[in-house]
C-alpha cells in the first residue's frame, strides 16, 4: 500500500501544480494554449480542484482482482464499471512498472513521445476520473493520443477541457516545465506514427472508457468555463465495460484514507 499511498500523492501534487499554473498564468500560458486550445480556463480548475478536495468517501481502489481481469495480458488495471462505478482495481503490473514523480523527464521519458501512464500519479489521475465522484460522467476520451490532444485543442476546444488525456498531458507538461527541469521540461516532439511505449493503455482504454455521445455542453503551476460545443462533436472513444464477475468484498484501498 506504500507505493499506491504514493502515487496517490504524486497525483494531488501533479493536480494542484497544474490548477495553480492555470490561476497564474490563465489562458495567457503556452501549455493551456496548447492544450486546452481558446476555451475558458474555469472547467479545467474545477476539474483538478475535484481532485484535490472532492469527497471521497464513495472512492474505493482495490487490488483484489474482482473481475479476474488482472490475468490480461498488459492491464495494469481497469474501473469496474457497471460492476461498481464508484470502484477502479490496481494491477500488480501497475507496481511493478510504473515509476514516481521523482523521476519524471528521466530515462528518455518525453510528454510527446511516452504513455500517460508511465507514472503512478499521472496514471492514478486518469483512473480516478473514471469515478463519478471525480469525473461527473463528464471527462471522457476525445483525443486518443498526443497528435490527437493537439488536433483537438485547434479545432474542438470546448472538448479539451473535460478531456481525460489532455487533463493528464497538461499536468505532466507543466509539472515537467516548472518543476522537475525549469524552464526546460522534456515536452517532445509530436509523431505522426507515434507507437505505444506500453501495451496497458491500449489495452486499457478499449475496455475503461464508457463514454457516451458528447453531452450538450462542456464547461489551463490552472482550468475554463461552461461553453457551448460546436456542432458534430468528437464521439468519445467507447468500448464495453469490464467483466460482470461477482464482487469480492475485501478492500485494498480507501482514497478518504489517503
Amino acid at each position: 500500500m506504500t507505493q499506491l499511498r504514493k502515487g496517490l500523492a504524486d497525483a494531488m501534487t501533479l493536480a494542484t501544480h497544474a490548477k495553480q499554473h492555470i490561476l497564474r498564468f490563465s489562458n495567457s500560458s503556452e501549455f493551456y494554449q496548447k492544450y486546452f486550445g481558446d476555451a475558458p480556463t474555469g472547467e479545467a480548475i474545477g476539474y483538478y480542484e475535484k481532485l484535490i478536495n472532492g469527497d471521497r468517501g464513495n472512492a474505493l481502489f482495490r487490488c483484489d482482482n474482482p473481475d479476474g481481469n488482472c490475468k490480461n495480458e498488459g492491464w495494469g488495471g481497469h474501473w469496474r464499471g457497471e460492476n461498481a462505478t464508484g470502484e477502479t482495481v490496481i494491477c500488480p503490473l501497475s507496481y511493478e512498472t510504473r515509476r514516481p514523480l521523482e523521476q519524471l523527464c528521466a530515462f528518455g521519458y518525453t510528454v510527446a513521445g511516452s504513455e500517460t501512464n508511465t507514472y503512478f500519479g499521472s496514471d492514478l489521475i486518469h483512473r480516478l476520473f473514471h469515478m463519478p465522484a471525480f469525473g461527473d460522467d463528464h471527462v471522457e476520451h476525445f483525443a486518443e493520443d498526443y497528435a490527437g490532444a493537439l488536433k483537438l485543442a485547434m479545432t474542438n476546444s470546448s472538448f479539451t477541457t473535460h478531456d481525460s488525456d489532455i487533463l493528464q498531458y497538461f499536468a505532466l507538461d507543466t509539472y515537467a516545465h516548472d518543476i522537475a527541469v525549469p524552464g526546460v521540461g522534456c515536452s517532445g516532439e509530436a509523431s505522426t506514427s507515434m507507437e505505444p511505449a506500453q501495451t496497458s493503455t491500449t489495452n486499457e482504454n478499449a475496455v475503461e472508457s464508457t463514454a457516451e455521445a458528447a453531452l450538450a455542453q462542456s464547461y489551463p503551476v490552472q482550468a475554463p468555463a461552461i461553453t457551448t460545443p460546436p456542432a458534430n462533436p468528437p464521439a468519445p472513444i467507447t468500448a464495453g465495460t469490464a467483466s460482470t464477475a461477482a464482487a469480492v468484498p475485501s478492500v485494498s484501498h480507501v482514497l478518504k484514507n489517503m
